[in-house]
């Protein structure tokens, strides 16, 4: 099978991306956030150009202390739609702090599984779906059981006979379906779930990225 000929080719790299995420959850929560933002911004924009934003705005620490309009500008140049994804950052980091510090780790700890770590998200975050909360679950070591359903990993599903079609939206019921027919073709190809989501990704971009 031509996907099997191509993970080969690209296992090892792939193999050492997956630890990289999982040691993000030991790391402090202000990291945490960090991958949070970034999964805001990527939405209808480039990985490298959000986390390039996301970075800045870090380094700052505007991304921490920073108000409305000094977020906004620096997504500005990088990142499409960036005043509403700057207040979704705003919001997203009010909730997520207590006494002057962020929790995030303590809130999503406390949930259970990734499951249900992301619907606690999607229900209780602004401009966050199932994709975007999926992509964050997977940036901090939550990957192993969850689709990150974006076009590229949609396509690929399809041009491997995972999927029959593309929807043209994707409901939550249609997420979670999807999702399950891709845990099935995994099993079936014996590739881990969220190796086939970083090898799809890199067969479109030409590149391991996150």
């Amino acid at each position: 099978m031509d996907i099997l000929k191509s993970y080969s080719s690209r296992k090892k790299e792939i193999g050492k991306r997956i630890p990289d995420f999982r040691k993000v959850w030991n790391e402090p929560d202000e990291r945490i956030f960090a991958e949070l933002a970034f999964c805001f911004c990527t939405p209808q924009s480039k990985a490298k150009t959000c986390w390039y934003a996301v970075s800045s705005l870090e380094k700052s620490g505007k991304l921490y202390t920073g108000s409305l309009e000094e977020i906004r500008k620096t997504l500005h140049k990088n990142v499409r739609f960036h005043n509403n994804k700057a207040k979704y950052i705003l919001y997203a980091r009010n909730l997520f702090t207590e006494n002057e510090n962020l929790v995030i780790k303590k809130k999503l700890i406390n949930l259970g599984n990734p499951i249900e770590m992301r619907e606690w998200l999607v229900s209780n975050l602004k401009g966050i779906g199932y994709k975007e909360a999926s992509h964050f679950l997977r940036n901090i070591g939550f990957g192993k059981d969850i689709a990150i359903l974006d076009r590229h990993i949609l396509k690929n599903l399809q041009k491997h006979g995972a999927i029959k079609e593309i929807p043209k939206s994707l409901t939550p019921k249609k997420y979670v379906e999807i999702e399950n027919q891709m845990r099935d073709f995994s099993r079936k190809v014996k590739i881990p779930m969220e190796e086939i989501d970083l090898l799809f990704w890199s067969e479109e971009t030409g590149e391991v990225f996150k």
